[in-house]
């Protein structure tokens, strides 16, 4: 339903775990009971100065911002249960919120079933994969032996030749990560388009349907130069509200 912009919903990061992840530093927190909503202001802002119009929801009317919203950003934060994997819980730096696991789900399959756009960094990109059916290193630390868990530290990325990434960023810049889990395993329809140096897919698009995300944090270098290898990741916005519009118009 576009109104002149296109209507973004995007997920939150529960106060529970808000020290994890992405909800530390977060601008706006919304009260449930005794468990808060926080939105990192990162993924407002770039939807903003992308041209679209951010929708922070809770836990309520799936069906309905399915409706109302043109695309889902699924962000970043906390870890995914196990249990979507089939798996038990690998050891106590497993952290996550059953509560966002479902609701996202739910979040996931409504907007998936419309064919509306879904972008997921982070957390988010590790969702799409496993909603998709994919699998996850539970703790990157104990399965591969290194970390990636500082968002001050960039390092090198690889692409794909004649990926998403490739086109708007070349073949190689540096990136920041802030994630101990990591996708292993892609679903089905999902190409891998972009690697760290140790093998860890930091990239996907999907094959037909307009379903992408990132490891990594690009709402955190947006509108902003960090040095001249890590480019500023706006183009990557604009192009989810470009494609938001285009769908939204069909």
């Amino acid at each position: 339903m576009v109104l002149g912009k296109p209507i973004i919903c995007i997920s939150n990061t529960s106060d529970a775990l808000a020290t994890f992840g992405d909800g530390a530093g977060a601008d706006n927190v919304q009260s449930l009971g005794q468990r808060k909503i926080v939105s990192p202001s990162a993924y407002p802002r770039a939807i903003e100065l992308a041209g679209g119009v951010p929708f922070l929801t809770t836990e309520n009317c799936v069906e309905e911002l399915a409706e109302l919203c043109d695309g889902l950003l699924l962000s970043g934060g906390e870890d995914i249960n196990p249990k979507w994997l089939g798996e038990e819980k690998l050891n106590d730096s497993v952290r996550y919120d059953d509560i966002r696991d479902e609701y996202e789900m739910a979040l996931f399959k409504a907007f998936y079933a419309k064919k509306k756009p879904i972008f997921g960094i982070c957390r988010g990109f590790q969702f799409i994969n496993v909603a998709m059916g994919g699998g996850l290193y539970q703790d990157l630390v104990e399965q591969c032996g290194f970390v990636h868990m500082n968002r001050e530290i960039r390092h090198p990325l690889r692409t794909k030749e004649g990926s998403l990434l490739y086109r708007l960023f070349g073949e190689n810049f540096r990136v920041n990560s802030t994630h101990h889990q990591a996708v292993r395993g892609l679903a089905e329809g999902l190409i891998e388009t972009a690697w760290s140096v140790e093998g860890i897919v930091e990239g996907f698009e999907h094959e037909s349907l307009p379903i992408f995300g990132t490891q990594f944090h690009p709402e955190r270098l947006t509108n902003i130069m960090w040095d001249d290898r890590t480019p500023d990741f706006a183009p990557l916005f604009k192009y989810f509200i470009d494609l938001c519009r285009e769908y939204a118009e069909k």
